[in-house]
């Protein structure tokens, strides 16, 4: 699948499988398939970004779980993070 992000709102920081470059209101990354890439917000600051998978895929749980996590500042060990992103197809950098 593709990826593609839409930066609304902040700052967020974007990871084009080279480079770290910062993303304000306006910036758009196209990820093509087997891309690698990250994102983060680094800013301390609230940012909103839309976030577009091509063909659509199932990633709602994902970012359902995280936002969980982020609301109820539940503290996650190194090991469960580690389940949470092989659960998720996700594999940091």
């Amino acid at each position: 699948m593709t990826e593609s992000f839409y930066v609304l709102d902040g700052t967020i920081r974007l990871y084009n499988g080279d480079k770290w470059a910062d993303g304000k209101p306006g910036d758009f990354l196209f990820v093509p398939e087997g891309g690698i890439h990250a994102f983060r917000n680094e800013s301390g600051e609230p940012a909103t970004m839309l976030i577009l998978f091509t063909p659509g895929a199932p990633r709602e749980g994902y970012f359902e779980e995280l936002a969980e996590i982020a609301a109820t500042g539940r503290q996650l060990s190194p090991d469960e993070w580690t389940e949470l992103y092989l659960r998720h197809d996700q594999y940091m950098v």
